[in-house]
This record gives C-alpha cells, sequence and structure tokens, in this order.
C-alpha cells in the first residue's frame, strides 16, 4: 500500500481534528475517524488489487516475455494501463503522473468526493457548510499532511542511503530500517504513529 496503516490513522484522526467542530459535526471522533479511515484503505487498495492481477497474468507469459525479450516492467506498465483503462481506476500514485507527493492529485480528489459522499450519508455527521467546501477542506488537509509525509520519507530514505553499505530497496533489513527511520522522522513533526 502506498501508505501506511499507521499514517493512513493519523490523517483521518487529523482530518475530523481540522473539521470538527467549524466544518462538520460528529458524534464521536474515534468512530468518525476509522470510518474516514476504512474508506481511503478501501480506495488505496484497489490498485494493490490490480498489480496482484497484473502480476498473476505476468507469470502466465514469463516464457512468451524471455521468448520475445520483452521487459517485465515494460508489460507489467501496459497491462496495468490497459485494465486501469478498462477498469476506469484512478492512479493512486502520484510519481506515476508526476505529482511530487505519493498520492496524485486526481485520487486527493476523488477521496474527498466519496468522504464527502460518506459523511452526508453516516448518521455519525453533519454538515456545517456546502458539501464542496467541506470537500475542498478534505483535499487541503491531505495534501498539507502527504507533503509532510513526502519529506519524512525522503529523510528516511536518505538515512539508509547513507549507511556505510549498501543496503538495496525491497531487502528485510530495507524495510526495517525504512520503518524505523520513518517513525523517528514523523516524531520530528510531533506525528506518534503508535497511537
Amino acid at each position: 500500500m502506498l501508505l501506511a496503516r499507521e499514517f493512513i490513522a493519523y490523517l483521518s484522526r487529523q482530518i475530523v481534528t481540522k473539521l470538527a467542530p467549524q466544518i462538520l459535526e460528529v458524534a464521536s471522533a474515534e468512530s468518525a475517524a476509522a470510518m474516514i479511515g476504512d474508506i481511503i484503505t478501501e480506495e488505496l487498495a484497489v490498485e494493490d488489487k490490480l498489480n496482484d492481477e497484473v502480476r498473476e497474468i505476468l507469470s502466465e507469459y514469463s516464457e512468451y516475455m524471455r521468448r520475445e525479450g520483452v521487459s517485465y516492467q515494460e508489460m507489467f506498465r501496459r497491462i496495468k494501463n490497459t485494465l486501469i483503462t478498462q477498469r476506469k481506476v484512478i492512479r493512486a500514485s502520484g510519481r506515476d503522473t508526476g505529482d511530487q507527493m505519493k498520492l496524485s492529485r486526481d485520487k486527493i480528489n476523488d477521496l474527498s468526493h466519496k468522504l464527502v459522499t460518506a459523511i452526508r450519508k453516516s448518521r455519525e455527521f453533519r454538515l456545517k457548510r456546502d458539501p464542496n467546501e467541506v470537500r475542498l477542506e478534505i483535499v487541503r488537509a491531505v495534501s498539507e499532511l502527504l507533503t509532510v509525509e513526502e519529506k519524512v520519507d525522503r529523510a528516511a530514505r536518505q538515512k539508509i542511503r547513507s549507511q556505510k553499505r549498501e543496503i538495496p530497496e525491497g531487502t528485510e533489513e530495507w524495510d526495517l530500517l525504512h520503518k524505523r527511520y520513518y517513525a523517528e522522522e514523523l516524531k520530528k513533526f510531533g506525528i506518534e504513529l503508535s497511537r
């Protein structure tokens, strides 16, 4: 998943904190944040499932790709783009669309629409402003937090690169170091993931 589950939980709590009580009323801040977190997680999982499906398709054509000299990455990209177009999926990864943040602007906008729709349907919330104003506030809050997250991720990656020996990305050691440095860097911004 593009964002750590802990960061999604933090992001959800911050959305509720920034919007309540001026823009929307919530019966319970915890349950409201949980609902928002579930929607974000579900939306980000769509592309993960798509990636798994593409990997499965490619495993069936490994012999063909080897025989024809087609690279795995190129075929992965082609098949994924085809499936995204066919299913009208909005790309989650900002880096795929040229955005600086982990989530693309299109995905943030899509999430904001889905969150406002869910908020309007839920008995947990009551909007105090126009739904589009609420949506724009959600976009602003998510964008601000993702900018911080991008700085944190970059700093954690730099710490790993500064090790005496090279640690390849994707290895278990790299993942453990990234998780530790990521949490340390978030603390510098006052973000505690363990809550």
